[in-house]
């Protein structure tokens, strides 16, 4: 089985051998990946409206945000997200991207979620106020106590306010996405999934018995 979770820039594809003990990952960009170079069923997700629709007129491609009930959720709100969210059943889902979105499911229903800046977007809005401001954030900061340096606190500004808000929620939290590793030093208790889209799509594929 072949699964795709295609972004601005990149497909990104698992495939699953036939008794689901191994996995393959590998990308493919955007701009020089043909769709019709692949042959066999295709399983997708796609937030990239040009990629969209290229794909609706192939036949292999299956589009799996056709399968989702949208009422769970809300219209505008990304199938990337949507995907994670069908893959939990209890936690605090923290994306760590480009932007980092939280999502909140209890007893496998979405509750709701918020967007915050992603940590490039940040690190570039204090460089923007000031050149002094130009610092990588300090992840291994003691965020019970209040920063006396520039480099802590604007780390402290920005983290302490995603840890206060994850926290509240009293739940399992559940870190995915490309700096997931990174704010696992924040919320040390918290595990990574990186494939949490992909397992979303699995399921929705097993519960859509379209395999």
């Amino acid at each position: 089985m072949l699964l795709c979770d295609i972004g601005n820039t990149t497909y990104n594809f698992l495939e699953i051998n036939s008794n689901n003990s191994l996995d393959f990952n590998y990308k493919k960009s955007v701009n020089t990946f043909s769709p019709t170079d692949i042959k066999q069923k295709v399983y997708y997700i796609c937030v990239n409206e040009k990629v969209k629709n290229r794909l609706e007129n192939l036949d292999n491609w299956i589009d799996l945000s056709l399968k989702i009930n949208i009422d769970n959720y809300y219209d505008t709100m990304g199938i990337d997200r949507i995907m994670a969210c069908e893959a939990v059943k209890n936690g605090v889902i923290v994306d760590a991207g480009s932007a980092i979105t939280v999502d909140v499911v209890r007893d496998g229903v979405f509750s709701g979620g918020f967007i915050y800046p992603g940590v490039s977007a940040m690190n570039n809005t204090y460089k923007n106020i000031s050149p002094a401001l130009s610092y990588e954030f300090n992840y291994s900061l003691n965020l019970d106590i209040i920063p006396k340096n520039s480099k802590d606190a604007i780390s402290y500004g920005y983290l302490k306010l995603l840890y206060n808000e994850v926290s509240s929620y009293a739940m399992d939290i559940i870190l995915t996405g490309g700096d997931a590793d990174r704010f696992l030093k924040i919320f040390p208790h918290a595990r990574v999934e990186k494939e949490l889209i992909f397992n979303g799509m699995k399921k929705i594929i097993k519960k859509a018995d379209i395999c």
